[in-house]
């Protein structure tokens, strides 16, 4: 398959019309705002003249196919006239199960040289087959990463109207949002977080100019960096675990290399073991899909006991009653 087959389908996209509105997060009333901050400051002062320049300039080097180009310019429009980039450069990511993300040229806005745009999939043609099972416990949030409170709009969501389909697209996003930018907070390995809306998330840009960093499933370790990186991520689980997180899809398809480290990727889907019930059977295989790759590297690991050690290590007690099955078939392996 063509990785711009997927973009056909963007002659159905009636379900993103009235994107919500770019925003800076993190939200000061979440208490995850990063103490760097000097991007906010920046946006928040940018000069409106600059934006009319750049109204009817999105012009981009990268050759998108004619859907995607409609479907980039949706997502990532408002962006590039707020300033936040200067050039689509490259799609480094497509074909996935949930986006695909771009490199792009940053700025003195962003103070990156480049920074990675992750672009969701219409809503109704991601691949997860039951969100419900992550989605338990979970806020369901606005195009400003709070809470919906609204009666019209959670009987919307009840209902499983269009409207309420598309709220649970959004919060969907922002949940990935949150769950980057307080796992950044915390000093986890992940991309730096810098914006999201508009059905897509800004973060920085992990890999050389030419080439993004690789997946850690296509790298060939020695064993002593492989064991060196087992304890890197490990620890980013723990990291996890004392944030009331659960990576969710975790496996080396979800983990970046570059230059010898490690950057976790991909949180759509985390969840918190504190109000999900099925919080230790998915915790058990993200351990397990973890450990199979650097079994193969030759480091030695238990993944059935590693996920028991740190379970109750971090004052959580497994629920025996957990629908494990269902947890296995959620998603497909690999990306």
């Amino acid at each position: 398959m063509s990785k711009y087959d997927n973009f056909e389908l963007l002659d159905q996209m009636e379900d993103l019309d009235g994107l919500p509105p770019i925003r800076n997060i993190p939200n000061k009333q979440l208490q995850y705002r990063h103490p760097k901050n000097k991007v906010n400051r920046e946006i928040e002062s940018f000069d409106t003249s600059l934006l009319e320049e750049r109204e009817n300039e999105f012009n981009f080097s990268y050759g998108a196919s004619k859907h995607e180009k409609a479907w980039i310019n949706d997502s990532l429009k408002d962006f590039y006239q707020q300033n936040w980039f200067e050039d689509i450069l490259r799609l480094i990511k497509g074909g996935g199960k949930e986006a695909s993300v771009y490199q792009c040229l940053g700025n003195t806005t962003t103070q990156h040289k480049y920074i990675a745009a992750k672009v969701y999939r219409p809503r109704k043609f991601r691949q997860l087959r039951n969100d419900s099972l992550y989605r338990e416990g979970r806020l369901i949030l606005d195009d400003e990463g709070h809470e919906i409170r609204d009666d019209r709009a959670l009987h919307a969501i009840q209902q499983r109207t269009n409207f309420g389909k598309r709220l649970l697209h959004t919060s969907w996003i922002e949940h990935e949002y949150q769950t980057m930018s307080l796992l950044f907070k915390a000093g986890a390995d992940v991309p730096e977080p810098l914006a999201s809306g508009n059905n897509a998330i800004l973060m920085a840009y992990i890999g050389t100019d030419d080439i993004p960093a690789p997946t850690l499933n296509t790298v060939e370790l020695d064993q002593n960096g492989a064991q060196r990186l087992f304890e890197k991520a490990i620890q980013n689980v723990e990291i996890m675990l004392s944030n009331h997180r659960i990576h969710g899809d975790l496996s080396a398809y979800n983990i970046l290399y570059h230059e010898g480290e490690i950057y976790l990727i991909d949180f759509p889907q985390a969840i918190d073991p504190r109000v999900n019930r099925a919080a230790f059977p998915i915790f058990k295989r993200d351990l397990t899909r973890l450990c199979e790759y650097f079994q193969s590297q030759g480091v030695s690991c238990d993944p059935a006991q590693l996920a028991e050690q740190l379970w109750e290590k971090h004052g959580y007690i497994p629920n025996a009653s957990a629908n494990a099955s269902l947890v296995e078939t959620e998603f497909e392996d690999g990306l």
